[in-house]
């Protein structure tokens, strides 16, 4: 009998027996020429279907652009989010690279990351020499991923360094801070966009498609909750001078936004009530919690709650005269899950379907649309002004959490009006 490894065929074997012909053959079913992929698009190569039509496959490879030809981000803050999320997802990103890292830890922290992603030791700044990145050329944006009351100081430098600005929301935390950060890059001609990373999200984007496109009827009310147990007391995100506030800026931010995105509209009053347990010292300096409602010129409401002593909970759902869709989980880096319910038509009978998408990494797809938006010199989806909207209402909550009443905002008439054209 044939030993196992005398019959095992080898990829090298396969290779060296097959001819000439037919891996050239093989070679243009596969490929492209080589000038179109060193173009100033990203391109694929296109592959054989291999599957039978039944099923469903992707028949090119991901569309990327060489290293040299990539937006060069600096990523501003090495905290949590930046090493767990943000700087992995540089090698899911079609367009763009980090070229420079700034912390206030450069010669340790920083020197591990640099080694790390293949960043230039002369890249690596601290925060009082973070005005030289005018001077590093292969920077052309940054990434701020800072505590949110230094959003604003380092966008405007950033700007005034001649560098395009991606920053993580909440946007600020005043409304003049926000128009400040937005005026300063218009100075400069530089983008501003906010990472509001669920209006990227293929589950996310596929729920406001199906809200608009009629499929659930009017559309009548969101329900809404964020939350999540906070531990440490000595964390910045619980200190009101770098945080602006709890639960509301930080994880209550998803639910507002998610109103304003799913429906398209701005909402014209608010209301809220918040609450803290006493004596927590957690809970010292900003909120625990806040349940908080919104309605739309449309008559359409969302009824939202957040939370930093509540146990995980990140979802939503959407209502309207002739269904419901909802995400849950809605908010996490991954792992969406989504529902839809319509009545049968001509029965008593409802269907309710679980749509499948493929996963894809949020922050890549950010970075790949701010890059896009600079190559293509067009707004964001998520500008300034969309940032700008969620403080300017988040004040306006705790107006009301503190008044106890009703808090009424200028109307804003049409859909997206803070939003620039969402891509494929």
């Amino acid at each position: 009998m044939q030993r196992l490894d005398e019959a095992r065929i080898s990829r090298r074997g396969l290779l060296q027996s097959t001819s000439a012909a037919t891996l050239a053959g093989l070679a243009v079913a596969c490929g492209r020429s080589v000038a179109s992929e060193v173009s100033g698009e990203p391109t694929s190569l296109k592959l054989p279907p291999l599957l039978s039509a039944s099923e469903s496959e992707k028949n090119d490879s991901p569309a990327l652009l060489p290293p040299e030809k990539r937006l060069g981000v600096a990523v501003v803050g090495l905290g949590r989010l930046a090493l767990q999320e943000i700087l992995p997802a540089f090698a899911a990103s079609k367009s763009c690279r980090v070229t420079a890292l700034v912390t206030g830890d450069p010669s340790n922290k920083g020197a591990r990351v640099a080694a790390q992603y293949g960043v230039n030791p002369k890249s690596v700044l601290n925060y009082d020499h973070y005005d030289r990145l005018s001077d590093l050329q292969d920077v052309h944006a940054v990434y701020i991923v800072l505590p949110n009351s230094l959003h604003a100081e380092f966008t405007v430098r950033a700007a005034r360094a001649g560098k395009h600005v991606l920053c993580e929301k909440p946007m600020a935390t005043t409304v003049a801070d926000c128009q400040h950060m937005i005026d300063a890059c218009a100075e400069a001609k530089k983008t501003l966009m906010i990472a509001y990373r669920m209006q990227y999200e293929p589950y996310n984007r596929e729920l406001i498609r199906i809200a608009r496109s009629g499929a659930l009827g009017k559309l009548k009310s969101l329900l809404a909750s964020n939350g999540q147990a906070q531990g440490d007391p000595k964390q910045w995100r619980l200190k009101k001078a770098l945080s602006g506030g709890g639960a509301l800026p930080d994880v209550g931010i998803y639910c507002l936004n998610a109103a304003r995105y799913v429906s398209g509209e701005e909402p014209i009053e608010v209301q809220a009530m918040q609450y803290s347990t006493p004596n927590d010292p957690r809970f010292a300096e900003v909120e625990e919690q806040m349940n908080f409602s919104l309605r739309f010129p449309s008559g359409f409401t969302a009824s939202c709650f957040t939370s930093y002593g509540c146990h995980d909970s990140k979802r939503y759902r959407v209502m309207g005269s002739l269904g419901w869709a909802e995400l849950d989980p809605a908010f996490p880096y991954s792992g969406q899950s989504m529902r839809v319910a319509r009545k049968r038509e001509g029965s008593e009978n409802e269907d309710i379907t679980q749509p499948r998408l493929e996963a894809k990494n949020q922050f890549a797809l950010e970075l790949d649309h701010l890059a896009d938006c600079i190559g293509h010199a067009r707004k964001p989806r998520t500008p300034g002004e969309e940032g700008l909207q969620d403080v300017r209402i988040m004040t306006a909550l705790y107006e009301a959490a503190t008044s106890g009443g009703t808090v009424k905002l200028p109307a804003v008439p049409g859909l997206d009006a803070f939003r620039g054209p969402l891509d494929g």
